[in-house]
């Protein structure tokens, strides 16, 4: 009698890509809610963690990997983190998530994490891919892919694009960014994403297909041209105070100031505020979920495409008591 061994079960992995402020995190959470049975590992390009903090309203299950890109300085701490994942859910009597969502930095070439999915035979016998989904902003997108070849290549490599923003653009911009998408990933689904809401089976529902990668690839760490600044802060920062400080700096370093993003602890209130600021524009505040982990240390976190020596000092002389 021929024993046949049984067939091993894949857990879907789901990659979210996009350039800095195009809605990746926003997206996510809406995933979350519509999938809360999920794993997420979350690439963060800073040292200092905030995405991790967004996310705290979901009950779900994060691994963090910062300080770099899954493109090049922390690409090999990939494959620990998913075969951890994948022990963690074999070993569970009762299984802990249904998928894996990957979300990478908004600096990273998502081909070196299909190449660790995908080439990887322990992983690719386990794991089982649903695609890639990229964000890119309406507003902004279409300079981003003027400037950054790293955003072209999240495009190129994407199964699905979801355009954010499109209720603050221009019909005429969003017509043509359509167009410079489809040259770039032609059989790549768009769809229109407002404040991260669209159903998940609507984002999910693309075509495979097949997807050659380069058998020889490059082992140097990639210099992206981008620097990442951490600041925080012990004492309470008041957000009308943060606002005029953060305004003054983008407009000082202009379009090479990317990203803002951090959690703050405003005394007037009893949750902390999620900041947000990319591209020339500082978004309202949002109140996020108090815990009793909160330990009050508002931190921000820069990113920046040019020499920003002073901008730390700057920061911290004009907010610290």
């Amino acid at each position: 009698m021929k024993l046949t061994s049984k067939p091993i079960q894949k857990i879907p992995l789901l990659i979210l890509t996009g350039f800095l402020g195009s809605g990746k995190t926003t997206l996510l959470n809406n995933i979350l809610t519509q999938a809360p049975r999920s794993a997420v590992i979350i690439n963060e390009f800073g040292t200092t963690p905030i995405d991790p903090q967004v996310l705290r309203e979901h009950k779900v299950l994060i691994s963090t990997l910062s300080g770099g890109c899954l493109c090049c300085q922390v690409k090999g701490a990939l494959m620990p983190v998913l075969k951890n994942l994948r022990m963690t859910w074999e070993n569970a009597a009762v299984k802990p998530f249904d998928r894996i969502v990957i979300e990478t930095s908004g600096i990273a070439n998502p081909e070196p994490v299909l190449d660790t999915v995908l080439k990887q035979s322990w992983l690719s016998a386990r794991y089982s891919l649903q695609g890639i989904v990229a964000t890119i902003s309406a507003l902004t997108g279409s300079d981003t892919l003027t400037r950054f070849a790293d955003a072209q290549a999240q495009i190129a490599w994407a199964d699905c694009i979801a355009i954010t923003h499109t209720d603050l653009a221009d019909p005429n911009r969003i017509q043509q960014l359509e167009t410079r998408l489809a040259e770039l990933s032609p059989a790549a689904k768009q769809v229109h994403v407002i404040n991260g809401a669209i159903d998940l089976e609507i984002l999910l529902n693309f075509s495979t297909h097949f997807r050659h990668l380069p058998i020889n690839k490059k082992t140097d760490v990639i210099d992206h041209g981008f620097i990442s600044l951490s600041v925080q802060f012990n004492h309470p920062i008041a957000w009308n105070r943060l606002e005029v400080v953060l305004l003054n700096l983008m407009d000082h370093y202009g379009e090479n100031l990317l990203r803002i993003k951090g959690i703050i602890f405003d005394p007037e209130f009893d949750r902390p505020l999620l900041v947000q600021g990319s591209n020339g524009r500082l978004y309202p505040p949002i109140h996020m979920p108090a815990r009793e982990s909160d330990d009050l240390i508002s931190r921000l976190v820069f990113i920046i495409a040019s020499d920003a020596d002073s901008l730390k000092e700057e920061v911290l002389s004009q907010l610290n008591p």
